[in-house]
């Protein structure tokens, strides 16, 4: 479970409204494997190392999610 005390925001995807939206986090306490964090509003989370969220940027900056949209 993430600590929000320890984690630190790095980025909250939509901020428009009150549904607990998506929101991007580093846990410096969790082992490097499972330090990058993305919630979601339904209160499950996703974590992955820093080279595995590098990856999904990098795949994200090709356009090969651009499908997804």
């Amino acid at each position: 479970m993430l600590d929000i005390t320890t984690a630190k925001p790095l980025a909250t995807f939509c901020g428009e409204c009150n549904c607990g939206c998506p929101q991007l986090f580093i846990d410096d306490s969790a082992p490097p494997e499972q330090r990058i964090v993305l919630t979601d509003d339904f209160g499950s989370q996703v974590r992955m190392s820093a080279a595995q969220f590098g990856d999904l940027l990098a795949q994200a900056k090709s356009g090969a999610l651009d499908s997804v949209i």
